[in-house]
């Protein structure tokens, strides 16, 4: 089932819980007490998007299962969102590239380095 960002807003009190994690829309009402961060953290992302406050929290894959079974549908996105989606991922994509690149540059330079140091040990000898 798809839920609009207008139906999960209308769920956004302690006694009615909806939460978008990854475009996924959760009923996390009867969870609250439970959630080891306690109730206020999520409550305030109540009826909104909380993927990057739970990314940036580092939630593990026991958290991440946990959240199954709360698992009420996706969110419906236009067809502008799901484009500008796309678009991040694109750019996530060639970020992420570029640093595996620049990481195989750092370690070239550094092994070019050991190599002139060692050639000029030998060079002293």
């Amino acid at each position: 089932k798809e839920y609009t960002k207008d139906q999960v807003l209308a769920h956004n009190t302690e006694k009615d819980c909806w939460i978008i994690i990854h475009d996924k829309v959760y009923d996390v009402t009867k969870f609250l007490d439970d959630h080891p961060g306690g109730p206020d953290i999520v409550v305030e992302y109540a009826g909104q998007d909380g993927t990057e406050v739970f990314e940036d929290i580092g939630h593990t894959k026991q958290a991440r299962d946990m959240m199954i079974p709360l698992l009420l549908g996706d969110l419906k996105l236009t067809e502008e969102e799901k484009a500008e989606k796309l678009r991040q991922a694109e750019l996530a994509k060639k970020r992420a590239e570029a640093n595996s690149g620049s990481w195989m540059i750092a370690v070239l330079v550094l092994l070019i380095a050991l190599g002139v140091y060692l050639f000029l040990q030998q060079q002293q000898q």
